[in-house]
């Protein structure tokens, strides 16, 4: 029953029961709870819901949510995460796309007329279930919806499990680490990589429910997850950014790392980040490893069990030379089974022959390494008969002083097809400047014709960048 297949297999109540636990597995702000407290109150949760099919889990940082999620994992009830600042049409499309029951601990005011399920920290419960069927749904994750309505994304436990050990080989990472961070429970990085993996994996996790340079400073791990957005402000943040010197790796995620942010992380940490790539569809595929090269701008290399390809226009297979630029297909066991109640949208993620999709430009050295142009529909840009990804061009601008934030897009254009426009957040822009710094560091045909300065950048729940909203 509690092999090495078993999803959460830290928490194995033959080792609590013997005294083989440690009191601070999972903490979260002040709030510390160990193997035992976590089995014994999320079994009382799973008492109270075994019956249920699906529940819906506000995902706020605590250790509700904790338990609401553990407690659904250990009676087989697929959890469906739902962000604590989605806005209400967001939510009702969410509750009723999953078929949600009830509400499972938190709830907001306006509970779409669903029940409210009490998830209690110092209840108590030892009754043994059997594991799961591992083809199991255990999540239903909500894409960011920046195409349109948000999909249901079905995830196994499967495939958290292979996702989690294939990390877990790449980064080295034990029960003797403790990780570190402050993400949102509500997607990938934050509840299946920062919470189930150490569940998994055996090693404490601290969340420090805001992500700040300060409260990760104070942390003292040895593993950290940040994004881009976190790593910047840490690295403005010279005191906190020494304090993680003595941490054994920092990891970056969920969009592209700026160039002179790893640069500047790299000389007041004393270590290069690790970057690595993936989605909700396919949890992560690849990653710069904790023994291997770290590039700067490059997301790695393959994970274990993961294989990768990039395609043409018109379906032919790309050359790994690190020139060709095409649409990156993946395959390999921690990929989703498609998306709920949408086979249309499955259907068409996939490729005849078995591969998915991601919707991502890529390029692939020779070696394996993996660079990420960005989205096929935002971030390849058709200018005058070539082909121009978006990231290039924002790694330059970003390394100019002036420049805190960029986004580089391509806007219809009678006579180029496509003119590349920078958008801008910065002090003392001088646009000339820029345009010339690109065309002097890349190629002329790369430059902005044009650089937009802005007070900010849309962006998402998850710190990506609207694209789509800006032109």
């Amino acid at each position: 029953m509690y092999g090495n297949h078993v999803l959460l297999r830290s928490l194995n109540p033959l080792a609590v029961a013997r005294g083989d636990d440690i009191p601070n597995a999972v903490t979260i702000g002040d709030v510390s709870l160990s193997r035992g407290d976590i089995l014994g109150a999320a079994t009382s949760v799973a008492e109270r819901v075994s019956q249920a099919d699906r529940l819906a889990v506000l995902a706020t940082p605590s250790v509700k949510t904790v338990l609401a999620v553990v407690g659904c994992l250990i009676a087989g009830v697929t959890v469906v995460p739902i962000p604590p600042d989605a806005g209400q049409v967001e939510r009702e499309h969410i509750l009723r796309d999953s078929g949600a029951q009830a509400w499972l601990g938190e709830a907001p005011e306006d509970t779409a007329g669903l029940q409210v399920l009490p998830v209690r920290q110092h209840a108590r419960s030892w009754h043994s279930y059997p594991d799961p069927h591992p083809s199991s749904i255990a999540f239903v994750l909500y894409t960011s919806g920046t195409t349109g309505p948000p999909k249901g994304v079905l995830i196994s436990r499967d495939a958290i499990a292979a996702g989690i050990d294939a990390l877990a080989q790449a980064w080295q990472w034990t029960w003797k680490d403790t990780l570190v961070h402050g993400l949102p429970l509500f997607h990938v990085h934050g509840l299946i990589l920062g919470l189930l993996g150490p569940l998994r994996i055996g090693s404490p996790v601290i969340h420090t429910v805001k992500p700040t340079p300060e409260r990760y400073a104070a942390a003292r791990g040895t593993l950290y997850f940040g994004v881009p957005t976190v790593w910047s402000r840490i690295a403005d943040d010279e005191e906190s950014a020494r304090a993680l010197s003595g941490a054994r790796l920092l990891v970056s995620g969920s969009a592209a790392l700026p160039v002179p942010v790893f640069d500047k992380l790299r000389e007041l940490t004393g270590q290069a980040p690790v970057e690595r790539y993936g989605m909700s569809e396919t949890l992560i595929t690849l990653s710069t490893r904790a023994d291997g090269d770290r590039r700067p701008g490059s997301v790695g290399v393959p994970v274990a069990g993961v294989e990768t390809r990039l395609c043409g226009e018109t379906g032919e297979i790309l050359p790994h030379d690190g020139e060709a630029i095409g649409a990156l297909q993946v395959r390999g066991p921690m990929l989703f089974d498609g998306y709920l109640n949408n086979p249309e949208a499955t259907a068409k993620s996939f490729t005849e022959d078995g591969w998915f999709d991601t919707g991502d430009v890529a390029s692939i050295e020779p070696d394996g390494f993996h660079w990420i142009v960005g989205r096929a529909s935002t971030d390849l840009i058709k200018t005058g008969g070539y082909r121009v990804g978006a990231g290039e061009i924002e790694t330059v601008l970003l390394g100019h002083s002036s420049v805190d934030e960029v986004a580089v897009v391509g806007i219809a254009d009678d006579d180029l097809g496509q003119r590349i426009v920078a958008f801008v957040v910065g002090t003392d822009i001088d646009e000339q400047v820029l345009i010339d710094l690109v065309a002097g560091a890349l190629s002329n045909h790369k430059r902005p014709r044009e650089v937009r300065v802005v007070d900010s950048l849309p962006r998402n729940a998850m710190g990506k960048v609207l694209k789509k909203q800006l032109g």
